[in-house]
Formats: C-alpha cells, structure tokens, sequence
C-alpha cells in the first residue's frame, strides 16, 4: 500500500495528533520498510536520512501510532514486536524458518471463522476480532 506524505499527515491529524517530523518519519518507515519491520528496522531505515532521531524517540512515537490505532503490533514466534501499518481485515502467513511475515486476505475464511464462533457461543466471552497467524514455510524458488 502506498501512503504520500499529504495522506500520513491526514491521517495523524484525523487522529488528532499533532503532526511532527518524527511521527512522519516513522508512520512512512512503517508502510516504506515493509515486511511488519521491527523498531531496529524502522530506526535503520530513518536514521538514513534523520542520522541523530534516538531510539526512544522511534520506541514513544510507535506506541503513539498503535494507541491512536494508526498501525497494529505483531509478535512472532521469537518474540520479537513488529509494526503493521495495514488496518483492513487481515491475517499473516508465518514463515517459521525465515521470519518472514506476509499479509494474507480471504473473506470466505473471514466469514468462515465468524460464523463458526457465533455458533459455538462461547460463555462469559465476547469476541471483538480474530486474526489468524498462520505458521509454515515458504517454498525456496
């Protein structure tokens, strides 16, 4: 998904954050960087052309973004954070072996999974979402 700087900015003002070189910078690594990049990632990334942004900076602008629901965290399986800036209904393929994460659309299994939980009414429970990490290796080419 490409974001041009005019529409981060209307998206952090839309939040009701003040728009700021830093929150630009890192809401455009996220989208640029690709892949759910990690902070190290992002960081690296901004530090090209922003060589003295500390870290801590990159670390309170990220939850910044995630509180305001701007982008969404993903653990993976080594526990480590990574940042995702597509907000649409999505689940991740998981490659075990690489650490690679891909983003992975299906509305059949979307609703698949809705209805199969709105039957199952699971007790003093309420489901708000679900999102599927679906783990595996991607085939070498």
């Amino acid at each position: 998904m490409k974001y041009s700087i005019e529409d981060l900015r209307k998206k952090l003002s839309e939040k009701g954050l003040k728009v700021t070189p830093q929150r630009l910078a890192i809401l455009d690594a996220v989208y640029k960087v690709g892949g759910h990049p990690t902070a190290d990632k992002i960081i690296e990334y901004i530090r090209q052309g922003n060589p003295n942004i500390a870290a801590g900076t990159v670390y309170k602008v990220l939850d910044t973004l995630i509180e305001n629901k701007l982008i969404k965290r993903v653990t993976t399986e080594r526990d480590v954070m990574r940042y995702d800036g597509i907000l649409e209904k999505h689940h991740h393929l998981y490659c075990t072996e690489s650490d690679i994460i891909e983003d992975y659309m299906d509305e059949k299994l979307d609703q698949l999974l809705k209805d199969y939980f709105n039957k199952k009414n699971i007790k003093g429970f309420q489901i708000k979402d679900f999102v599927l990490q679906i783990k595996g290796t991607f085939n070498k080419i």
